[in-house]
């Protein structure tokens, strides 16, 4: 018969670990005004890229028309990078000058 270690009377006792996973920071699409790219053509990015309802991203877009700038989404840094240039790649081809930038939240 083969020689098993006995596991309750042999090795060592293995313990809860106390290490805690930090969140990923998060970060902000913000979405500029500009004067050539239409208010509908801003609620349609809203609605398909950033997945906004239409009232939503109707009050997103009313907030980037008179203060300048408004925030189209929070998420992690990769999602965030990835939404901002799929929005600016359908604005250039649509030949809109949209800009979307990234912040750290």
């Amino acid at each position: 018969m083969p020689d098993f270690p006995d596991i309750e009377t042999d090795g060592d006792v293995m313990t809860e670990s106390d290490t805690r996973l930090e969140k990923p920071p998060l970060y902000k699409v913000i979405l500029h005004n500009d004067d050539f790219t239409t208010m509908e053509f801003v609620v349609f990015v809203l609605t398909h890229v950033f997945l906004r309802d239409a009232a939503e991203s109707f009050a997103i877009m009313l907030k980037v028309h008179h203060e300048g700038i408004g925030i189209a989404g929070v998420y992690s840094f990769e999602v965030a990078n990835m939404k901002a240039e799929k929005a600016m790649n359908l604005a250039r081809a649509q030949e809109y000058p949209l800009l979307c930038t990234v912040e750290e939240e």
